[in-house]
């Protein structure tokens, strides 16, 4: 059994979803008509998101937030952040932020607020949109369209190694002070 769950916490954890590959949820049924993006986010430079409101909705909607959410190429993800996103007219809201110097994905819903305060998130949980980066590094590969942020990473333990190491290391140097 100590086996097992030691090779659990030794070999890293795997996503589900697969490296470099852009994901969007359906708009069917909301309020929004379409969402205009980048393909890939680029460290240092502004990745813009313009929202299209259904005819219907664009009268009652006095408010749109972008929340956003930047992960990173060592493998953390920033807290989540909201954008309030400019009203251009006639249903278009338009928003844009400038990625960290070393983006991997840039996650992202959109919150509609309605008159009379009610409000409604796109999708309704999570986070529905996820555009990589022009350069990213996940579970070990490289990737993108360029190799500017590419660094050597062979001296990084994968997955739990490194707090199990640590905890390891601690509990020897207690035993050591028992004696």
């Amino acid at each position: 059994m100590a086996l097992v769950l030691v090779s659990i916490l030794v070999f890293p954890i795997t996503s589900v979803a697969e490296g470099g590959v852009n994901e969007e949820p359906s708009l069917e049924g909301t309020d929004i008509e379409s969402i205009l993006f980048q393909d890939e986010a680029s460290a240092g430079k502004s990745f813009g998101v313009t929202v299209f409101l259904t005819d219907e909705a664009s009268s009652d909607v006095t408010a749109v937030d972008w929340v956003t959410q930047v992960c990173i190429n060592s493998g953390i993800c920033y807290p989540p952040e909201a954008h309030s996103m400019a009203d251009q007219g006639s249903g278009e809201w338009s928003g844009s932020i400038i990625p960290d110097s070393t983006v991997t994905y840039v996650n992202w819903r959109i919150d509609l607020h309605y008159e009379g305060g009610d409000s409604n998130s796109v999708p309704e949980s999570g986070f529905g949109w996820k555009v990589w980066s022009d350069c990213w590094y996940d579970n070990g590969t490289w990737g993108g369209s360029t190799d500017a942020c590419q660094e050597e990473r062979g001296n990084v333990l994968p997955g739990f190694s490194f707090p199990l190491a640590s905890v390891c290391v601690a509990m020897a140097a207690l035993m050591a002070r028992r004696d």
